[in-house]
């Protein structure tokens, strides 16, 4: 994770501390291909926290750092999960410029619960993201967490959004609450529907659904 570890949003699910973040460290991102190169990762996942405090809300800090990883490790495939960047296609298409093999950004819930979950993100605004990444010719990859109240109808529609959208790849996994002041779980949803997620989500069309319990948004990348 780039960008400090304090984040100027306040989603309910997410355990990342809030306030005004430090600014931005210069070596950061020589650090992070280092860091990749000596651990010889044949994969490698990136995300930040987001930055709505900066004039380009990051991008450019992400420039950086995916030009370093790549110079650094040529044969790593390179996955970023970028924030929403408040829909300006300029930053996003910064991002796509820079090309990382893959370019994920997480829908986290379904249409009715994002507005309240996510202090900032807007359903529509994240699908605008991903469409935006896949008409690029970029996969686009998202993620969405359940037990929060969705129904399986709910998640069936978000999968044709998403699909929609242009994304090719979607990771489903359990809500879990990481403290107490994080909104609670909903519902403990058994394995036999996370299976039936999947399989509801390749016949729909993606090309690749990994849906269980303690599935993440970088669960068996590579």
């Amino acid at each position: 994770m780039i960008g400090g570890d304090v984040c100027t949003r306040a989603c309910r699910f997410c355990n990342t501390l809030t306030g005004r973040p430090e600014p931005l460290d210069p070596l950061e991102p020589d650090r992070v291909a280092e860091s990749i190169r000596l651990m010889a990762l044949k994969y490698a996942v990136v995300t930040s926290v987001d930055r709505d405090d900066l004039p380009d809300l990051g991008a450019r800090h992400w420039i950086d750092t995916i030009g370093r990883i790549k110079a650094a490790n040529p044969e790593t495939v390179l996955e970023t999960l970028i924030p929403d960047f408040q829909g300006r296609y300029e930053l996003i298409d910064m991002i796509i410029q820079a090309a990382p093999d893959v370019v994920s950004h997480n829908l986290e819930t379904v249409r009715r619960l994002s507005p309240q979950i996510r202090s900032a993100a807007r359903y529509a605004r994240s699908l605008s993201v991903l469409s935006r990444v896949s008409s690029a010719g970029v996969t686009a990859k998202t993620g969405i967490m359940v037990g929060l109240g969705e129904t399986p109808d709910e998640v069936s529609a978000l999968m044709d959004d998403a699909l929609q959208a242009g994304v090719s790849i979607l990771t489903v996994g359990q809500y879990l609450q990481p403290s107490r002041k994080n909104i609670p779980v909903s519902e403990y949803i058994t394995p036999a529907q996370f299976e039936a997620y999947r399989a509801l989500g390749l016949n729909k069309g993606f090309a690749h659904v990994e849906s269980a319990p303690l599935v993440r948004s970088s669960y068996r990348k590579e």
